[in-house]
């Protein structure tokens, strides 16, 4: 006998007809889209409802440059950088604006158009080993690289030695001379901050060795060098109004102090982009005894190039001068013999300038002083002319710079 038969406990949906099942389940999903606004996620656990969180638009960069304005009275925080650890290609570095961070793409500016004055490859002003300094805070000095930079500088070559004794705390200094630095007002890191700021801005710095081996009689180490007998016979009077005196690069302890300072600074700053020294790296014609120093001075600058470049390989070693002709002739300076990365030609002569401009087309540029800017026109329109480095013998750089630009913001 087969067991009997009972009615379920189920719905009944098998006696529906199933046209009325389609017309509900049609209606309810419409309901659903569209009126009940109903947030599925609310039922899922906390874990499935951040997996299913619509994923947040990543704005896209634009690449293209932002122009930026800055003046020198736009406050700037002040913060403790540490200074960049690879120096930096000004030909090859793009502006990278103040919004983007080291995660986002830079933008690209090489294919912007630029003006001549732009094409020249070093674009430099001389800052006198007193023009910046005088206890300038960390504020102050980045501002002031701004304020370069947007007067269409690249390159600053501030002194960093002069009159016998450096711009910052030297262990050297105080071991053979018996002091640390030149009596003046300076931050201790003003140097570092003043390198990092450039690059950050795409510029170069290169240390000015101003005056290199002369000194006068208000440098710290005038008497020392003096009862040392490390000074030439004579008096350099190169230049009116002031009375220079050689030191003797034959003498070694004159010798290994150059040596020493110059490994020593390219250490302490590795940053750097270059070092320059000028015409006062040689001996006058005048000088009594008529003593030819020619090779002696040589074999001294190529030791202390080659000494640098084993402390810091990346450090260019370059040089002011005057044209190689008269150098040798009155300077004992045979630099084509020394070993120097680049040589810019100084023509601040004008009875000269013209000669001086045939050199100064076949070496690094061209060097001229703020009352020659009337000249800049034709340096900038002149493609041979490869840099050109611009020293404010007024000792008003900023308004040099002002200058610079108001010159070349059309060309």
């Amino acid at each position: 006998m087969s067991p009997k038969k009972t009615s379920g406990s189920g719905c009944g949906c098998s006696s529906v007809p199933i046209s009325l099942i389609i017309l509900i389940l049609g209606g309810g999903y419409w309901w659903f889209i569209h009126l009940g606004h109903f947030d599925i996620s609310k039922l899922l656990p906390n874990n499935q409802q951040a997996t299913t969180a619509q994923t947040p638009t990543v704005p896209s960069i634009v690449n293209s440059p932002q122009t930026q304005t800055v003046r020198i009275d736009i406050p700037i925080p002040t913060t403790n950088p540490q200074p960049s650890q690879s120096v930096v290609n000004i030909s090859a570095l793009p502006q990278k604006s103040p919004s983007t961070t080291s995660s986002q793409p830079i933008a690209n500016t090489s294919a912007l158009p630029q003006t001549p004055w732009n094409k020249k490859v070093i674009r430099g002003i001389y800052l006198s080993r007193y023009q910046i300094t005088n206890n300038a805070d960390e504020q102050t000095i980045r501002q002031r690289v701004r304020y370069y930079h947007d007067r269409g500088i690249n390159t600053i070559i501030h002194g960093v030695w002069g009159n016998g004794c450096t711009m910052y705390n030297s262990v050297v200094m105080q071991q053979i001379l018996g002091y640390k630095s030149c009596p003046n007002l300076f931050q201790e890191r003003w140097l570092d901050w003043l390198i990092d700021e450039a690059h950050k801005q795409g510029m170069q710095v290169h240390a000015y060795f101003e005056k290199g081996i002369k000194i006068d009689k208000n440098s710290p180490i005038f008497n020392l060098a003096t009862s040392k007998k490390w000074i030439v016979p004579g008096v350099d009077k190169t230049y009116a109004g002031i009375d220079h005196y050689v030191l003797d690069v034959e003498i070694p302890e004159v010798a290994n102090l150059f040596n020493k300072i110059l490994v020593e600074f390219v250490q302490k700053y590795p940053t750097i982009d270059a070092v320059q020294w000028d015409d006062y790296l040689g001996y006058y014609a005048e000088l009594p005894g008529k003593v030819d120093r020619t090779a002696r001075l040589t074999n001294f600058l190529r030791q202390m190039v080659a000494n640098m470049k084993k402390a810091n390989p990346k450090v260019n070693f370059d040089l002011c001068h005057h044209n190689p002709y008269w150098a040798k002739r009155y300077f004992a300076a045979d630099w084509l013999s020394w070993n120097v990365d680049r040589v810019f030609i100084q023509a601040y002569n004008d009875a000269n300038f013209k000669e001086e401009l045939n050199y100064a087309e076949k070496y690094a540029g061209v060097a001229i002083t703020d009352n020659q800017l009337n000249h800049l026109k034709e340096l900038v329109d002149n493609n041979k002319i490869k840099s050109v480095l611009v020293f404010p013998l007024k000792g008003k750089p900023e308004e040099t710079a002002a200058r610079i630009k108001s010159f070349t913001q059309s060309k």
